[in-house]
């Protein structure tokens, strides 16, 4: 049967959950800035500001679920604090008055004992910058009156990610024959998820009432380091593998004493100097989604970069 759905946001999540969902053959409303999405038959595109009480209503009416896939303008824990809440409180109110359910995308910023392996029951207390920002952001969703459904991911990769760790840093030196740069270590595990997988999970987490009010971890494949990742890009784009060099910690570190860009990513390095690691287990049970194998999701990922030129 179809369905109305609501998706906020156009970025590699929004617009995955768009095509799914239209793919299945429900109507979805995509509403965003500059009026983009998907073009496709039973895709409504709505220009406007997610965060508008007044638009909310007449967007959500009619609506099943809302996926609010929509993150910071900036990479800043002072852009993240001043926009993300009153938003996400703005969408939680209007969705809760339309009856409709919230699914989020969510990063593995809050989990405060990262050095562990990451489950679905794992802490989320973690505090300050960009992580406390995610924890607050969590806990609003829990005290909130409306219906929610939070999936975790690590780092993305796939069609229309560019600005990761996964993207355009990697794909792109490959498909143009030049060494990759990677910051941290080459050398240790990290858990990187494919964008579609995240999609699905959050599709069938707002389709099933019995998985609200929960928070779930995206099918994620094992953990792979930036060079084995980097070289599952190169056997899918049939180049050799590329030499890989490491930003390491200290100058990352030193460089953010005078730039705030480099200062906001040396935040998050404890992600890339030691093992982090989620697992997805529990929720690939309970939601029947399995991660995509890692070298077919490169060879995905390397053919949107090149349809890109």
């Amino acid at each position: 049967m179809s369905r109305l759905y609501v998706v906020t946001g156009a970025g590699p999540v929004g617009w995955a959950v768009t095509e799914q969902l239209a793919g299945q053959g429900h109507r979805v409303r995509i509403l965003t800035r500059s009026g983009s999405g998907p073009e496709h038959p039973l895709v409504e595109r709505i220009s406007g500001n997610a965060g508008d009480p007044e638009l909310l209503p007449t967007v959500f009416a009619g609506a099943e679920a809302v996926f609010h896939c929509i993150h910071g303008s900036a990479y800043t824990a002072a852009a993240w604090e001043a926009e993300l809440p009153g938003t996400e409180r703005a969408v939680l109110e209007a969705a809760g008055r339309a009856g409709a359910v919230v699914a989020f995308p969510e990063s593995l910023y809050s989990y405060s004992r990262p050095d562990a392996v990451m489950t679905e029951a794992g802490p989320r207390d973690a505090t300050g910058g960009k992580r406390g920002v995610r924890t607050r952001l969590l806990r609003a969703r829990e005290a909130s009156a409306t219906p929610t459904a939070s999936v975790v991911a690590g780092d993305f990769y796939g069609p229309r990610v560019r600005m990761a760790h996964g993207g355009e840093r990697v794909v792109a030196p490959i498909l143009a024959g030049k060494n990759v740069s990677v910051i941290g270590s080459a050398s240790q595990p990290h858990s990187f998820t494919f964008v579609p997988d995240l999609a699905a999970a959050m599709i069938a987490a707002a389709q099933t009432p019995s998985f609200w009010n929960t928070v779930w971890h995206a099918p994620t494949g094992p953990a792979v380091t930036q060079r084995q990742l980097t070289e599952a890009f190169a056997r899918a784009a049939g180049m050799p593998a590329p030499k890989v060099r490491v930003l390491p910690g200290w100058l990352l570190r030193g460089a953010g004493l005078v730039s705030g860009d480099a200062r906001e990513l040396a935040e998050m390095l404890y992600q890339f100097e030691r093992p982090f690691v989620m697992d997805s287990t529990l929720s690939e049970a309970a939601l029947g989604i399995k991660p995509t194998p890692l070298d077919t999701a490169a060879a995905a990922t390397v053919e949107w970069w090149r349809q890109q030129g």
